[in-house]
This record gives C-alpha cells, structure tokens and sequence, in this order.
C-alpha cells in the first residue's frame, strides 16, 4: 500500500529500503522556481536513527500498517523474552535485538507496548518512568552530603545509573525510560 508525500502526517510508518521507520517531521516547499518538494525528518523503528529525506510533491512511498498491542512482560526463556498479550492471552517470544535498549528497562510483571509490522515485533514503547529496585550501590556516609554529588547504582534489570549520594541497596527509584536517568525515590 502506498501514499502521496502530500499525505504524510506525523508519526506515519513507512516500508522504505532503509527500513521501517516513522515520520517526525515532514515540511511542504514550494520554490519559486521548479516543482514543490517535501523534506521530511525519519526515525529508524529498530536503531532510533534519524535520516532526513526529500520527495517530490506527491510521490508515493510505502505505507506500513504498524498494530500496537499491550502486552505484559512475563519473564526469559534463554535470550528471548517472553510477553503475553493482554486481551487474548497469547504469550510470544522476543528476540533481544527487537527489543532494543528497552530491555534494561523491562522487569518481569511489566506492561508495555509491542509495535509489530507483518506480524514481526519492531520495537517497545515504554512508560515515560519505570520503577526498578537498586540492588547494588556503595553506602552514603555520614555528612558525605556534597550538593548534586552522584555515585553509581546497579538495578534489577542490571542497568547502571548515576544516583543521588542518599540511595541505598534495596531502594526503589524511578528512572526515566527515555534518558536512563535517576528521578526520584518511589
């Protein structure tokens, strides 16, 4: 199935030759001289790579129809990780590298949601914010209070990230699934 570049809007899903990606942002021109063009910013579905790209004003490009489902987290089977659709009840196995950085992220129990394009997982969209438990950081001493001063944390998923001096082992922090970074205490 194909669409104009006049029809692009943002967040479309496009099967080029470079791979799946989706539309961010796309601008319509028209020159003084010459045929109107669309510059358009795409960002990979799999590796989050930006390309810009310029069409001539309707040109056809490849629409990729993406479904979205909700599905929980249950646990690994090896390296695959295994989710459970949460209407149907159907559990799939992930490979690591469909996935993405998003795994450190993941903990068993978990909902997110699995873009999947012919019937093949491209990616994990993540809450803004997961709640993970540190299981490993050096202790905060007394009056070792230096303002903005960070240690490393080691979470539950294995994700490393710098914390305020004032986290301790077994703590829950929020982490932001977009940067990698400390928030908040839960």
């Amino acid at each position: 199935m194909s669409i104009s570049t006049n029809d692009l809007k943002n967040g479309m899903a496009l099967n080029l030759p470079e791979g799946l990606m989706t539309v961010t942002d796309f601008q319509h021109v028209k020159p003084g001289k010459g045929g109107a063009f669309v510059r358009t910013k795409l960002k990979n579905f799999r590796t989050g790579a930006v390309i810009e790209r310029t069409y001539r004003a309707d040109e056809k490009v490849p629409l990729a129809m993406i479904d979205k489902r909700e599905m929980q987290y249950l646990y690994r089977d090896g390296t695959d990780f295994v989710f459970m659709d949460n209407n149907t009840y159907d559990q799939i196995q992930v490979d690591p590298a469909d996935i993405g950085v998003a795994a450190q992220f993941l903990k068993e129990g978990n909902t997110a949601i699995l873009p999947t394009f012919e019937d093949q997982v491209v990616g994990v969209e993540l809450p803004a914010a997961v709640e993970l438990v540190v299981t490993e950081t050096e202790p905060g001493f007394a009056g070792d209070r230096v303002s903005g001063a960070r240690k490393a944390a080691t979470l539950e998923t294995g994700l490393v990230v710098q914390v305020p001096l004032f986290v301790e082992t077994g703590e829950t922090i929020k982490v932001d699934t977009r940067t990698g970074e400390y928030l908040a205490r839960a």
